[in-house]
């Protein structure tokens, strides 16, 4: 009988640990995303256009649930993820490489925005007129700022303020009927 006893006590402390990691992991859903390569449709979330027909940096969300949103331009990215009402929980936010990819017709080069380097305040122009550069490395935002002017930032670092800068370009221009 004691016999027993003991093997049931040796059985229910790993049973008891292997339950309680199994309801931690439950509590901790781990979503893996990868960026997706916009198509010829692919279509901006927030105003239609069609990513492809413009220059500068686009951008991706992906949420825990649901398929992802594309942007034509980081400035709308900015103003989606730093905007108080949004609640939607996300899963990975991707933006392009610039020091890669062509800033006339951009493609591919896709990395996670969140170890991205912005360039905020630059003479280049995106889909909807002034935008944000995103960069891989250190060196080449640096590079790109000294050639088109603006400041560096960290994504952590960006604002709706940032976000709410004068536009520029010929989507902004209030001379045009």
């Amino acid at each position: 009988m004691q016999m027993k006893a003991l093997s049931f006590a040796a059985l229910r402390k790993p049973a008891l640990i292997a339950i309680v990691a199994l309801l931690a992991a439950c509590g901790k859903e781990v979503v893996q995303v990868a960026a997706v390569e916009p198509d010829q449709g692919t279509a901006c979330a927030l105003d239609g256009m069609v990513l492809k027909d413009y220059p500068g940096p686009k951008a991706q969300i992906h949420y825990k649930e649901g398929p992802p949103e594309f942007f034509c331009d980081l400035v709308e990215l900015f103003g989606m993820l730093l905007a108080p009402e949004q609640k939607r929980p996300v899963a990975g936010v991707f933006v392009q490489d610039m020091g890669k990819t062509d800033w006339a017709h951009p493609e591919g080069h896709w990395i996670d925005a969140k170890a991205a380097y912005y360039v905020v305040g630059s003479k280049k122009v995106g889909s909807m007129g002034a935008t944000f550069g995103s960069f891989a490395s250190l060196p080449d935002a640096e590079a790109f700022a000294k050639m088109e002017g603006g400041t560096i930032h960290r994504y952590e670092q960006m604002t709706l303020d940032m976000v709410n800068q004068p536009k520029k370009g010929a989507s902004h221009d209030s001379k045009m009927h």
